[in-house]
């Protein structure tokens, strides 16, 4: 049984979104989704707050680490997550997923416009993003 998730959404968010170019647009409210099922599949979740973090949609739960995502037009082929840099999260991500993701430095996991994103693995990115301060602890964090 899925339990009942309270998204809290800052109402600019969702302009943010419509704003995108239409191919893109489907790509960056797909990541969307995924943060939101990540969020409801994980038991020590039961809040997130939907807002914008540089002008950019961004995920903040009690526990976790800001999770935010983007496409900008000087990039116009590719879109990214975007992790705290200080966080252990996208060296663990280079780790244990090196092969599955392309990587931005310490910050970001970046998709091609025209790839298909692996949704499991980003899954498991997104929860550790989204529980990091109970699982920064463990070597994989938790993955």
């Amino acid at each position: 049984m899925v339990k009942e998730l309270h998204i809290h959404t800052h109402p600019e968010v969702e302009q943010i979104f419509n704003n995108y170019p239409e191919g893109v647009r489907d790509k960056m409210l797909y990541l969307r989704e995924l943060v939101i099922e990540t969020a409801k599949e994980t038991d020590e979740i039961t809040e997130v707050e939907e807002t914008l973090k540089w002008g950019e949609p961004s995920y903040i739960t009690k526990h976790g680490s800001t999770l935010r995502m983007d496409w900008k037009p000087k990039t116009p082929n590719q879109y990214a997550m975007y992790f705290q840099c200080t966080s252990r999260l996208v060296p663990t991500f280079k780790l244990m997923f090196k092969d599955i993701f392309d990587f931005d430095g310490k910050r970001a996991i970046v998709f091609s416009v025209d790839d298909e994103v692996p949704a499991e693995a980003l899954k498991l990115c997104i929860k550790a993003a989204l529980t990091y301060h109970k699982v920064k602890h463990l070597p994989t964090l938790g993955i």
